[in-house]
C-alpha cells in the first residue's frame, strides 16, 4: 500500500516554516491523491477470477477500467485516503488558528515599526519624484501565513474533488461529495466498536 507521510508535530514554528508546511502538504498529496489511479490499480487482483481462454481472441479488453471489489476499495479509503485527508485538514486548521492568533515572537516586529516610523518622517514631494509617496509595509508573518493557507485550501479543494471523481468512477461510491464522505468516515471513527 501507499506510504503516507507521518503528520509532523503541530507547533507554531512548523506553521511559520512555510517550506516545511508546503513540503508536507505536497508530499501527502503526491503519495495519495496525485497517484490515485496507480493506487487503485494496485487494488485490482486480475487472477482472482481465473484465466479466461476467450480473452486472447479479442483485441480490446472487455473492461479497461476493471471494477474494484467494494470491500477492498472501502479498506483503501478508510486506511489510506481519509487518514491522509484528515491529517492535512488538521494541519490546515491548526495553522489557521496560529495565523489568527497574536504573534508576540514575530522577529520582524521592530523592523516593521522602524520602517513605519521612517515613512512617517520623510518628506514627500510628488512634483520632484512621483513615486516618493509609495510605501509598501511588510506584512506580519501571521498575515503571510493566512495568505498561504488560503491558497493551500484552494488547492486542497481541487485535489480532493479530482480524487473523489476517480474514486466514484472506479469504486462505484454513491456519496456525491468528498467532504460528505470524509465526514461519514469521521463519524465511523468516533463510534466505539462493540
Amino acid at each position: 500500500m501507499t506510504d503516507i507521510p507521518t503528520q509532523p508535530g503541530l507547533t507554531p514554528q512548523f506553521c511559520f516554516s512555510t517550506v516545511a508546511l508546503r513540503d508536507f502538504l505536497r508530499l501527502s498529496r503526491a503519495a495519495v491523491d496525485d497517484s490515485i489511479t496507480q493506487n487503485l490499480n494496485a487494488l485490482v487482483t486480475p487472477a482472482k477470477t481465473g484465466f479466461d481462454p476467450h480473452s486472447t481472441s479479442t483485441r480490446v479488453p472487455r473492461d479497461p477500467q476493471r471494477s474494484i471489489d467494494p470491500r477492498v476499495c472501502q479498506g483503501f479509503k478508510d486506511q489510506v485516503l481519509f487518514p491522509s485527508w484528515q491529517s492535512r485538514s488538521d494541519i490546515l486548521a491548526y495553522c489557521a488558528y496560529v495565523a489568527t492568533s497574536p504573534d508576540p515572537n514575530d522577529p520582524e516586529t521592530t523592523l516593521r515599526e522602524a520602517e513605519s516610523l521612517r515613512y512617517r518622517e520623510r518628506v514627500v514631494n510628488e512634483r520632484l519624484d512621483p513615486y516618493s509617496a509609495r510605501y509598501f509595509p511588510r506584512e506580519p508573518r501571521t498575515q503571510q501565513l493566512a495568505t498561504l493557507l488560503r491558497q493551500e485550501r484552494g488547492v486542497e479543494t481541487i485535489v480532493r474533488s479530482q480524487t473523489w471523481g476517480v474514486i466514484r468512477e472506479r469504486c462505484g461510491d454513491a456519496t456525491e461529495d468528498s467532504d460528505q464522505a470524509l465526514s461519514q468516515w469521521r463519524d465511523r471513527q468516533r463510534k466505539p466498536s462493540p
